[in-house]
């Protein structure tokens, strides 16, 4: 999972603008009506949750990366000498036992905070599978795992099903590439970087095998046993159909750093076709790759700062990592609600990633982000759900969003322990006369006034004493 889109606020202790290239902004819109109709739907459920879960949990290491041999300082092996590493890196198998995983557990707080829809790493790039694949041993039902004995083995059915069982939408992450097929890393040669070792022009049956595996791990998944899916969430995007010219275009470009370079095709379009014969509708997200089987794009711990003109979701850490590790510092309720609102004004979708731990267990911290964020979206969830991009979407601490042609939200971004304003100003955007307003949570309709090119609305001493709801207050603007 790399870098992405438009100008983005790079989310850490603060935002950092980074600027939009061309080539990133490109979309292609999706033709097949049931996609089409899915996607609608799924623009109106705003916030999801993404969980990264492996072997590696037993370490509180970076998933899969640390047996990547590239020089890249978050990735770096606490073991130099790199075969050795691997092979321990490997053995966290034997011992990967999560006895405490409860998916009920977790699927219940994360409706609480008005999530609705869940992505599950069922294979990272180390390749192992966190479901009950009949084309490996290297899975968490294998016999050298210790929690193949247990009847929740097939971890990513039982999280499926618990989530499905509290109204979400169920997702599954599938890395293209596998670090740990012999089809893409041939142990024949030495492993350099993240691409498949060898030449697919000099050995392409061995490709082809690669293809194969990857289409049936796929097709596994989508089948029956898991259940109605309705996100494949495709990573690894190096793994391409790239042209001659993409790849010399590449190679001369200034940050090309990687040896084995060449067009990696995974037949996107017949997987599509395949995947879509059994899940009619399935929205697709071959990540970081231009074209019509990424049906939204995936900024990554980044949100832009403008809307964009199609479907898109921020995946944001909440806290620690992408995979767990010991001691996380989770974000604060105010920052995550803030983060929420500040994406669902721009019309995307938040993914929030919480990992599990090596026994199967949430950290306390992440129950209570979750808390945090479901007080606030029990009073103001109808300002979140189905509401979609209106410009400017932001002035100040301001913001607005659309929902139909007769209700427009403007909430105000409170900074920390600050005491509610007398009045929430905005002078870019216009409401119509006789337009009717509330703050969610507070009764009483509440007295605005055309000011300028904009509003004025007053906040009354009752509401300001005791608001209703903490980090961002909501008024709903009717007419």
């Amino acid at each position: 999972m790399k870098r992405y889109l438009v100008i983005f606020l790079l989310l850490s202790a603060a935002f950092t603008q980074k600027s939009l290239s061309q080539e990133d902004e490109r979309y292609v819109p999706e033709t097949d009506p049931l996609v089409l109709a899915k996607l609608e739907k799924w623009q109106d459920l705003k916030f999801g949750l993404l969980m990264h879960w492996g072997p590696y949990s037993q370490w509180g290491i970076v998933e899969s990366w640390s047996i990547c041999a590239e020089d890249e300082g978050w990735c770096r092996r606490k073991n130099p000498i790199y075969t050795e590493y691997k092979k321990e890196y490997e053995n966290l198998q034997t011992t990967f036992n999560p006895v405490d995983f409860d998916p009920s557990k977790w699927a219940k707080a994360a409706k609480n905070a008005g999530m609705r829809y869940v992505v599950f790493t069922t294979k990272h790039h180390d390749g192992f599978c966190m479901f009950d694949t009949k084309l490996t041993d290297y899975k968490i039902t294998g016999e050298k795992t210790p929690f193949h004995t247990d009847p929740r083995a097939n971890v990513a059915k039982e999280i499926f099903n618990a989530f499905r069982a509290e109204g979400f939408w169920t997702g599954a992450y599938f890395s293209k590439p596998d670090w740990h097929s012999e089809y893409y890393w041939w142990p024949n040669f030495a492993t350099p970087d993240r691409n498949v070792n060898y030449s697919i022009e000099a050995y392409p049956e061995r490709w082809d095998n690669f293809v194969n595996y990857t289409h049936g791990q796929i097709i596994e998944l989508m089948g029956g046993d898991y259940g109605p899916m309705d996100i494949l969430w495709l990573d690894g995007g190096w793994v391409r159909k790239m042209s001659d010219e993409e790849i010399r275009n590449e190679i001369n470009s200034k940050d090309y750093k990687f040896l084995h370079l060449q067009s990696q095709d995974i037949k996107m379009d017949e997987l599509v076709q395949k995947v879509r014969a059994k899940q009619p509708g399935l929205i697709v997200v071959d990540r970081a790759v231009y074209g019509k089987n990424q049906n939204y794009l995936t900024p990554e711990n980044r949100v832009p700062e403008k809307a964009l003109p199609y479907p898109w979701e921020s995946c944001i850490i909440a806290g620690g990592g992408w995979s767990w590790v010991p001691n996380a510092k989770y974000m604060s309720g105010h920052d995550a609600v803030h983060l929420l609102v500040d994406i669902v004004v721009k019309g995307g979708n938040l993914l929030l990633n919480i990992a599990p731990g090596p026994q199967g267990q949430w950290a306390d911290e992440a129950y209570r982000l979750l808390d945090d964020i479901g007080a606030w979206m029990k009073v103001n969830s109808d300002a979140i759900y189905s509401t979609r991009a209106l410009a400017p979407y932001k002035e100040g601490k301001v913001c607005i969003s659309g929902k139909g042609d007769s209700t427009v939200y403007i909430y105000y971004m409170a900074d920390p322990h600050e005491a509610v304003p007398s009045q929430i100003i905005m002078t870019t955007f216009s409401l119509r006369p006789g337009t009717k307003i509330e703050m969610l949570g507070a009764k009483g309709q509440l007295k605005w006034q055309k000011s300028g090119n904009g509003f004025m609305i007053n906040i009354p001493d009752r509401i300001r004493k005791t608001p209703p709801s903490k980090y961002v207050l909501v008024c709903k603007a009717t007419f």
